[in-house]
């Protein structure tokens, strides 16, 4: 019997909270240390492509997404054993095909919008000292594979990853993901590189692949000063080399200057024609609750940024709708950020930021040129029955002489609610 998405995200519910029910019998603290908890998120999103001329002038939908989320402890002894579980559910609330593929709602080859869809995870976990493995269900954000959680429910992995923390300031991370599941879809996929705008990169007779290793670290070298260095590679279509150095300078009461390199060399490994070196710098000054920032991202080589399909990469110029990493394009950003907790509203913010690119090499010949301007508005309750429910809306233009224009509005309401 095939279940509905629906009926396999309660069932799973129910299977896991038993499985950590009965847990006692094993440890004490695999139940005690447990937790659990169900986020509610509403998503509204539209999408004007009219100013383009494009065949669908609009994609506009409006969901419900469920996301259960339950850790166990640990079993006691030298090495101590544990399962967490993944439960993701998006139901319906107004859709129609004429406006669907916002990436909130599954949809079939049609264009129809599934009525609810969704998936479920577990992860085998192992813990010795400061070093865990987790074997199962993965979130990994890290430089070189990151999930995307930017619409109603976010992409999840499949794979092992080990982490050590054995040395103080050090992060080390090691593993391997076989397969993704698309944040608006129920099935695994393999692995693919993206490839939207102007990124020219050509796959040979595979397409995808079932092996992205990935391995590196972080260190905190001083309070102020962190670096890291991550490889990722792609089994048959291309590998990565990611670093990154952070500076944050005190500058005295409730100031700082910060400093964000990244620099990034990918090439291919022997099915694509991937060869892209990726700079970006970004320095914010912060004062009171105001936050300036500047940068300013350069791509070279025979091919755009590459990484994971269905993922969030590094680039510092990675916006709401656009991340700039065409063939040879180069991009900067200027980023004015509002805490109103210093005007005495906690909970309140704002985000308003501006990207321009040029210099794209276009495929049939030109220079491509874009640009995106981005505005967030975001409060959480700070006090009530309603404490910590959260409200954001997004809003976004995008102008390009190669690409779509479009602009973009996301109302999005969260509330996260602890079950134990």
């Amino acid at each position: 019997m095939q279940l509905k998405p629906l009926s396999r995200f309660f069932l799973f519910s129910s299977l896991a909270a038993s499985a950590l029910g009965t847990s006692t019998m094993a440890s004490a603290a695999f139940l005690d240390d447990s937790k659990a908890s169900v986020e509610l998120r509403n998503f509204y999103m539209n999408r004007d492509f009219r100013q383009s001329g494009a065949s669908q002038s609009k994609a506009d939908e409006w969901a419900q997404g469920f996301i259960l989320k339950m850790e166990s402890g640990y079993t006691e002894g030298p090495v101590g054993f544990g399962v967490d579980a993944l439960g993701l559910l998006g139901v319906k609330l107004d859709s129609s095909p004429d406006r669907s593929g916002t990436g909130i709602l599954q949809r079939d080859s049609s264009g129809q919008p599934s009525d609810d869809y969704g998936t479920a995870g577990l992860t085998a976990k192992a813990k010795m000292s400061n070093t865990t493995l987790h074997v199962g269900t993965l979130q990994p954000i890290i430089p070189v594979v990151m999930r995307n959680d930017s619409r109603l429910l976010p992409s999840i992995f499949r794979g092992g990853w080990l982490q050590s923390k054995e040395i103080e300031g050090l992060t080390v991370d090691v593993g391997m993901l076989d397969r993704i599941s698309y944040r608006d879809s129920s099935d695994y996929e393999e692995l693919t590189v993206f490839n939207g705008g102007a990124r020219n990169i050509q796959l040979g007779s595979a397409k995808t692949s079932d092996e992205f290793l990935f391995a590196g670290g972080r260190y905190q070298i001083m309070p102020e000063l962190t670096a890291n260095y991550y490889y990722g590679g792609m089994d048959g279509i291309y590998k990565q080399h990611n670093t990154q150095l952070v500076h944050v300078m005190p500058l005295g009461e409730n100031q700082s200057f910060k400093t964000d390199l990244r620099y990034v060399r990918s090439t291919d490994d022997g099915g694509s024609n991937v060869d892209n070196n990726a700079f970006g710098a970004l320095f914010t000054y912060k004062i009171g609750g105001h936050g300036f920032t500047g940068g300013y991202q350069t791509l070279s080589g025979d091919t755009g940024f590459a990484y994971v399909s269905g993922g969030d990469n590094m680039l510092i110029n990675l916006l709401q709708i656009n991340d700039f990493g065409n063939e040879d394009e180069k991009s900067w950003q200027v980023r004015y950020d509002y805490d109103f907790a210093a005007a005495g509203i906690p909970g309140l913010s704002l985000m308003t930021r501006y990207v321009s690119g040029d210099n794209v090499n276009l495929a049939g010949g030109g220079e491509g040129e874009e640009w995106e301007r981005d505005t967030d508005i975001a409060y959480v309750v700070q006090n009530g029955p309603l404490k910590n429910l959260a409200m954001k809306v997004r809003n976004a233009t995008v102008r390009s002489n190669f690409g779509s224009d479009i602009n973009e509005t996301r109302v999005i309401l969260s509330y996260t609610l602890a079950l134990w």
